[in-house]
């Protein structure tokens, strides 16, 4: 089987598959790649039979599955691939805060694929808590490494006239946060290219990451944090986010903790940083226990668990 592109290169041929299936009434919940792999391997699993098996579940169809105009749009975005008698969609569809969004198929195994998850999900209500609590306007916000722009666009809903940058290295997430920003017809919102905040300019009301903190063999850019136990692309988006907040503006940073004896070196390390800068901040553990079967991996050897946590900033 040929690879495919991590996300396809026609953002108006993709927005134009989107709405089509959108039409249809779709509505998906993507589940973790573990879920996923299970469930796709239940024998009655192995082809898909409706609308959602292909787009949500990403398995093999047979052309009779889709509608015609379905497929035909699917064929013009180059968001289907030939294997043997069946096809295999490239691009998958995902429901999130009243809206459908784009990113690519499972597995998501490229390099720079676009990925959507529970923890997508999370990180948009853990951002979407934070703009029903705070009481100054949002002007002006970024997202930091947006991948398929979900949080961005969330903000633009509730900060109508505010400009919402979405930012990403990843020329494949570029692509699918402008398409799922055009197909959620969210105004104010622009997708540019920096290596966190390196390459836009200015201060921020409103700051929002998730950043990858897994070691990853393979570094995945959705996926890999490095550093010490995966916490480096995390403290280095902190860093970065206090020096650029404005009077009042505050940054919800979405992200994992590898706890070691009890202990949370992230919380630690992230914290001593916010007391040095002068910052307000608040650490909460989303959830205790996640990714357990990562812990198989002897880079993880000291770590008993690996926790979900928000960390919020704001400057006075």
């Amino acid at each position: 089987m040929t690879r495919s592109e991590p996300f396809p290169q026609d953002e108006a041929a993709v927005l134009a598959l989107a709405r089509a299936v959108r039409e249809t009434g779709y509505a998906f919940t993507t589940v973790t790649p573990a879920t996923h792999a299970h469930v796709n391997a239940r024998p009655r699993n192995a082809e898909a039979r409706t609308l959602r098996d292909v787009f949500g579940w990403s398995r093999p169809f047979r052309a009779e599955v889709l509608p015609e105009p379905i497929l035909r749009l699917m064929r013009a975005a180059g968001a289907v691939i030939e294997d043997g008698p069946l096809l295999r969609p490239t691009i998958r569809f995902s429901s999130l805060d009243g809206e459908m969004l784009a990113h690519s198929s499972y597995p998501p195994n490229a390099a720079d694929a676009v990925f959507f998850g529970p923890d997508t999900m999370r990180f948009a209500a853990a951002v979407i808590d934070h703009l029903e609590s705070r009481t100054n306007p949002v002007r002006r916000a970024v997202d930091i490494g947006c991948g398929s722009g979900a949080a961005g666009i969330c903000i633009a809903k509730r900060a109508p006239g505010a400009e919402v940058v979405l930012v990403d290295i990843n020329p494949a997430a570029m692509r699918a946060a402008r398409v799922n920003a055009r197909l959620a017809g969210t105004e104010g919102v622009s997708v540019r290219r920096s290596d966190m905040l390196r390459d836009v300019e200015g201060r921020f009301d409103l700051i929002v990451s998730n950043p990858p903190f897994m070691i990853d063999a393979a570094a995945r850019a959705y996926r890999h944090g490095g550093g010490p136990l995966g916490a480096g692309l995390s403290l280095a988006v902190a860093e970065q986010a206090m020096e650029r907040l404005a009077p009042g503006g505050s940054l919800v940073l979405f992200t994992g903790a590898a706890i070691v004896e009890g202990e949370d070196p992230f919380r630690e390390a992230v914290t001593a940083r916010c007391t040095r800068a002068g910052l307000d901040w608040t650490y909460r553990e989303f959830d205790p226990d996640e990714y357990g079967e990562e812990l198989a991996d002897p880079i993880y050897d000291a770590v008993e668990r690996l926790a979900l946590v928000v960390v919020t900033v704001t400057r006075p």
